[in-house]
């Protein structure tokens, strides 16, 4: 198996070089916000980190491909670090501190690496592939994670994704009926909720539509954490639209749970 050692500092150091936009602009008054023509906001802040971004990787890796969020995807070939440089931007823009910088590397279409930076809440979360899931403030102070035990929906704790996006896919009486059924609702939101999962504090985290920068950098991590991470058509990994990650133990029941009736 290849190891990603390498590319795992480079995440940290991306991740360092950005912070100081990420957390500079945050609440600042002056803040950008625009519209992008599918309705979602993007700030000054999401497009120069994305910039400094490619810019490293430009220097770094020059024969990858990049892939992000606010500008069009460069290089070829089978190595793709795909951005998202702020998830929650919605968050991000509102001052809520659930935000985060995220950092995948996909390998001949399979996810191996990812950094999930969220500095307004003094962490970080990440993984390779076969090196396991860790989390604290830098790669020396951290602990490994490990997904839940929790084997019974009426015992799991789960955090839903938006619920219109369950309504406009035809998910929205699965989804309240898994609300029900389930011990504890909650929405932590974006990249939060999955790595609650990794971490082992919830057990399951459905999303009915998702980009593949919002996927790229979490799967491996809760994979990595023990956990599995497919989309809601049971196909493992980034390229399904959205997005199921649990403690595997309750993966199949929760996709049954989530299909929508013909």
């Amino acid at each position: 198996m290849p190891t990603y050692d390498d590319d795992l500092r480079l995440a940290h150091v991306l991740a360092d070089a950005v912070e100081p936009t990420t957390t500079g602009r945050f609440l600042a008054d002056d803040l950008v916000v625009e519209t992008k023509p599918d309705l979602t906001p993007v700030s000054d802040a999401d497009r120069a980190v994305e910039e400094l971004i490619r810019a490293q990787l430009k220097r770094t890796r020059p024969r990858d491909a990049v892939i992000g969020e606010e500008f069009e995807n460069t290089g070829h070939g089978p190595r793709q670090w795909i951005i998202d440089p702020i998830d929650g931007t919605k968050n991000y823009v509102r001052g809520v501190p659930i935000w985060a910088t995220l950092i995948g590397l996909v390998v001949d279409g399979e996810p191996a690496l990812g950094l999930v930076a969220a500095p307004a809440l003094g962490r970080r979360w990440w993984a390779a592939a076969g090196s396991g899931a860790w989390t604290g403030r830098s790669i020396t102070s951290a602990r490994r994670m490990q997904v839940s035990q929790v084997s019974e929906v009426a015992d799991a704790s789960i955090s839903f994704g938006d619920l219109e996006e369950f309504t406009r896919t035809g998910r929205r009486e699965q989804a309240l009926a898994l609300m029900d059924d389930c011990w504890r609702m909650r929405a932590y939101g974006d990249f939060w909720s999955h790595m609650l999962v990794a971490e082992g504090a919830i057990d399951g985290a459905p999303e009915a539509a998702l980009a593949v920068h919002d996927m790229a950098a979490l799967a491996p991590i809760v994979t990595e954490a023990g956990g599995r991470f497919s989309g809601l058509d049971g196909k493992d990994g980034i390229w399904s639209g959205n997005a199921l990650s649990s403690n595997g133990l309750l993966h199949d029941d929760l996709l049954n749970r989530l299909t929508p009736c013909d």
